[in-house]
């Protein structure tokens, strides 16, 4: 009996200090930490890819590209594909800074689960039946 007093003050102990931790961290941050607003993007096909490039949703993502598509790292030609098979759900933006060229290029605030964060763009071309034809990333100055 002894040893079942000790641990319930044991877990009051903890749950105590779990609640005086959150009570110091706003709502929002506990509830919101993998969220970014993205009311700034006023492309809607940019919107969409953002928020599926967010969200990890490869599907989503893929499918507002043309089957064509032509990415850009940095200039270097990459395999659009492949480099979004393995980004996908690792690679997102934290903040979006900077919205021009009628919506379709972004300067922002990014982060990588390989890379770490960094400030970066995304360049948008959209082609034929409203479809993502190229897109320019890398990293902004």
């Amino acid at each position: 009996m002894k040893t079942l007093n000790h641990y319930i003050i044991y877990g009051t102990l903890i749950t105590s200090a779990v609640n005086a931790q959150a009570a110091k961290t706003p709502a929002a941050t506990i509830q919101n930490i993998n969220t970014m607003d993205t009311e700034k993007l006023s492309n809607p096909i940019v919107k969409q890819a953002i928020d599926a490039l967010q969200s990890g949703d490869k599907q989503a993502w893929f499918s507002l590209f043309t089957n064509d598509a032509q990415l850009f790292d940095d200039g270097n030609k990459m395999d659009f594909k492949t480099f979004f098979e393995k980004a996908l759900g690792h690679e997102r933006f934290t903040s979006i800074d900077k919205v021009e060229q009628n919506g379709l290029h972004l300067y922002g605030k990014f982060h990588s689960d390989q890379w770490g964060g960094f400030k970066t763009y995304f360049k948008f071309t959209i082609g034929a039946g409203n479809k993502i034809s190229k897109l320019e990333i890398g990293q902004a100055g």
